[in-house]
């Protein structure tokens, strides 16, 4: 029995899952279910990856914690993993205290050893926002061609890159503010060391052939050292002996894999950590990757884990990138489709069908054509696989009291379907699900033609063929049944209505070699439906209508002067002023509006003492539309002015007016 433990790529904290998300969990959980078939021991782990400046800031327009936010969507991305049926042991988060244990002992014994060194950096710094600027938060005019609103470090139109210092006339996209040039020290890995032992480590069978050639390149060229520090604030996990430096979050997040397992192995008896991670194991650890991040997986990854006395992984697999109709995934265009939406629309394993067949185990990009989408699931998975099951269960349960013939009648095909086996479990293993499925229809091509040569139907009122009949019908039944196994890693769903149907234990691998005999099987009920394009349609346009809603959202904040006089500016008095609990920035304020009270959540707290506010008069928004928070409603806005900090100024009516009173 192999030991395995398996991994997928961490998904952000930053938004929904999408059909990329699902394409490489589809694709892992797919190759851990059939380890899982052969009687292996199979662990897969995953995290959401929680860490750095864009959290800080998502955090900070909720007016919530960060903590708050990534919680909040790990169980939204744990949820909509589990509905398309990956069979995660553990999603956790990179933002544990097993990471920050695994991050701290990794770069401690890294800098005991010589890896580590400091070095000063120029960076663009936002005066306004008292922060480092990341080159997405960053646009000017790019130095090559001149085009102005690029972002810092490449250009759209003419497809330069460079360093973010070289742009033109910079401007902090969180404060237009112009940036200042700063220097900072930051901590860095000295990737170089590890060149010779990079050399070996990707010339193995670790990585594909044509990921090797890629690293190649980039180790002919010489490494450079790896800068993992960012400065305060940041959100992340603090560098021991600093105070202001932070883990840079490639640095933590593949160590989220560790910490993962290792918050598994807590919770799990008989469960070692060291059985897995410890250098010289037999034990196997696998990685499931896009190919637009090999650079950390494939070089800054190893090298650290044998830089710190860890393993380093059995295999990286890596795949490309998903496309829709030949083109990229665009919310536009309606292709760039959340989970939570496909689901409200379409069965999970209609996509998980759909994928498999893309996956080559290669690292070509793959395309996602809606008609074929269409076309593939009902035409060989409905109108193939599952209709061999429809068309003989009838037979057998109507003319044969539901029990299967004691024999084969055709030992050619059952020989043929069942001896499938090991060629099938081949190409699972190298990650061909798409030769795989194509094999496993073909399978099925045969065992429709059979049926149809025998046309069961015709005979059933010769006694003569009676026995005949029975033995089709039940050859198609057993046919089915291998062709459910072939097929259970990549239909979990329909495999266990098909053992419901077959009234088995759960499918292994090693069933499909042995046919059912003199076995009594339940009324069949319909594993699949055909896909209605219709249904297909409404995904797309309500994708599209998501991408509508957020660009509006996203659009100028100017207003004409009509728009403006719609807003209606109310005096209003607090009641009660408190403090929100998960809310570093707001107050709860109880307001008299006049002919009524309402409740405002403002973030004011970082100026304002909420015992002193109790009794003043403050403007208010009076028809603002309720926001829905974590913490209940706010019905309003409370108006005041300032850079931010305790440089908050409540708008304060004017001497003699009263709660109600409108304000001009």
């Amino acid at each position: 029995m192999r030991r395995i433990l398996v991994t997928s790529a961490l998904p952000n904290a930053n938004g929904a899952i999408h059909l990329g998300h699902m394409l490489e969990h589809i694709q892992t959980d797919i190759w851990v279910r059939f380890q899982r078939m052969m009687g292996n021991q199979c662990i897969y782990v995953c995290a959401d990856d929680t860490h750095g400046t864009a959290t800080m800031l998502a955090a900070e327009r909720e007016g919530v914690t960060p903590e708050a936010l990534i919680e909040r969507l790990r169980a939204e991305h744990a949820e909509d993993f589990r509905r398309f049926h990956v069979s995660h042991d553990n999603y956790y988060s990179t933002h544990s205290p097993e990471n920050e244990h695994y991050n701290r002992e990794i770069y401690t014994r890294l800098a005991e050893r010589g890896y580590t060194y400091t070095a000063d950096v120029e960076q663009l710094y936002d005066p306004v926002r008292k922060l480092f600027l990341a080159d997405r938060y960053l646009k000017g005019n790019c130095p090559r061609c001149g085009a102005d609103d690029q972002y810092g470090d490449n250009c759209q139109e003419c497809g330069a890159t460079y360093d973010a210092t070289e742009l033109v006339e910079p401007r902090s996209m969180l404060s237009d503010a112009e940036p200042e040039l700063r220097n900072s020290t930051h901590y860095f890995v000295d990737l170089p060391q590890f060149a010779d032992f990079l050399k070996e480590w990707t010339a193995t069978e670790a990585v594909q052939s044509e990921v090797a050639n890629k690293l190649a390149e980039w180790l002919t060229g010489g490494l450079k050292a790896w800068d993992i520090s960012r400065d305060a604030p940041y959100f992340g996990f603090r560098i021991p002996g600093t105070e202001d430096k932070y883990f840079y979050v490639w640095m933590d997040a593949p160590v989220g894999y560790m910490a993962s397992f290792q918050n598994l192995c807590d919770r799990t008896e008989g469960l070692e950590f060291d059985d897995f991670w410890r250098p010289g194991t037999q034990a196997e650890v696998h990685h499931f990757i896009g190919k637009d991040i090999i650079n950390f997986h494939c070089l800054f990854w190893p090298a650290v884990l044998s830089g710190s006395d860890f393993r380093t992984p059995t295999k990286v697999h890596v795949h490309g990138m998903l496309t829709v109709d030949g083109k990229q995934m665009s919310k536009s265009r309606g292709t760039f489709i959340n989970a939570g939406t496909y689901l409200e629309h379409l069965d999970p394993e209609y996509l998980r069908y759909y994928l498999a067949t893309k996956f080559g185990g290669n690292t070509d990009d793959m395309d996602f054509g809606l008609d074929d989408f269409v076309q593939r699931v009902n035409a060989d998975l409905v109108g193939k696989v599952v209709n061999i099951a429809s068309r003989c269960a009838g037979f057998i349960g109507k003319n044969f009291g539901g029990r299967l013939a004691g024999d084969i009648r055709d030992t050619e095909l059952w020989d043929a379907v069942s001896g499938a086996g090991d060629e099938l479990a081949e190409l699972y293993e190298s990650g061909d699900t798409g030769r795989a499925v194509r094999r496993i229809t073909a399978l099925a091509d045969l065992g429709n033609r059979y049926i149809a040569e025998h046309e069961p139907w015709k005979h059933l009122r010769d006694p003569d063929r009676r026995d005949e009949v029975h033995g089709v019908c039940s050859l198609g039944i057993n046919v089915f049944r291998a062709l459910a196994v072939y097929l259970k890693p990549i239909l979990p769903a329909m495999a266990e209505k098909a053992e419901g149907f077959l009234r088995v234990e759960q499918l292994a691998w090693h069933d499909a070699a042995t046919p059912l005999l003199d076995h009594e099987i339940d009324r069949f009920k319909p594993l699949f439906t055909r896909i209605d394009k219709k249904a297909l349609d409404k995904v797309i346009e309500a994708t599209r209508a998501e991408a509508a809603e957020a660009s509006a959202a996203q659009e100028s904040h100017t207003v004409g002067i009509d728009d403006f006089q719609k807003v209606d500016l109310r005096v209003a008095k607090v009641l009660a002023a408190n403090f929100v609990d998960g809310a570093d920035k707001l107050l709860a304020l109880d307001l008299d509006v006049g002919d009524h009270q309402r409740r405002v959540f403002a973030g004011i707290r970082s100026a304002y003492d909420p015992a002193k506010l109790v009794g003043r008069l403050v403007v208010v928004v009076a028809n603002l539309e309720p926001r829905t928070m974590r913490f209940g409603v706010s019905e309003g806005m409370v108006l005041a002015a300032g850079p931010g900090g305790r440089d908050i100024f409540l708008l304060a009516p004017d001497a003699g007016a009263e709660p109600g009173m409108q304000v001009t």
